[in-house]
């Protein structure tokens, strides 16, 4: 039987510091609809305004992805992923959502909007992809205990 300061060790903590700044981008993001929702005296939609429907689609955006790709790393990190892989993981995950949101506010087929938000998204999409083989190839070739 594990003692309290062995699953401690566990803990994914890595993962853990950068979903804090995360959380913190999270709410600004929640901010935002809210400051645009009474701008456009919008309760419910968006009212018609481009503004908080972009809004709207970045905070969304950071609802669909970020608790999955967040669990995968840190099952990841308690797994025993070294410290750098994680690091990177999160901070690919941290760079993809700081730049998304920056690509919702301007023109498309601007290189703005290509670096932004189509960059920020095919992070994204390739943190989704890379996190689940590598979590599949640790339960297949050996890393996670699957008892």
């Amino acid at each position: 039987m594990s003692t309290i300061r062995e699953i401690a060790l566990h803990l994914p903590s890595i993962t853990s510091a950068y979903l804090a700044v995360l959380a913190l981008l999270y709410a600004a993001l929640t901010l935002q609809v809210i400051r645009l929702r009474q701008t456009n005296r919008a309760s419910f939609g968006d009212s018609g305004s481009p503004t908080l429907r972009s809004a709207i689609r970045a905070h969304a955006n950071f609802a669909e992805y970020v608790p999955m790709i967040a669990l995968m790393v840190a099952m990841l990190e308690m797994s025993g992923a070294s410290a750098l892989r994680v690091h990177l993981l999160m901070a690919a995950l941290l760079v993809s959502r700081l730049l998304h949101p920056l690509g919702m506010y301007v023109a498309p087929s601007t290189l703005q909007f290509r670096i932004c938000r189509v960059g920020g998204m095919t992070i994204t999409i390739g943190l989704l992809v890379a996190c689940a083989v590598l979590i599949l190839s640790r339960i297949l070739f050996g890393g996670f205990a699957t008892t």
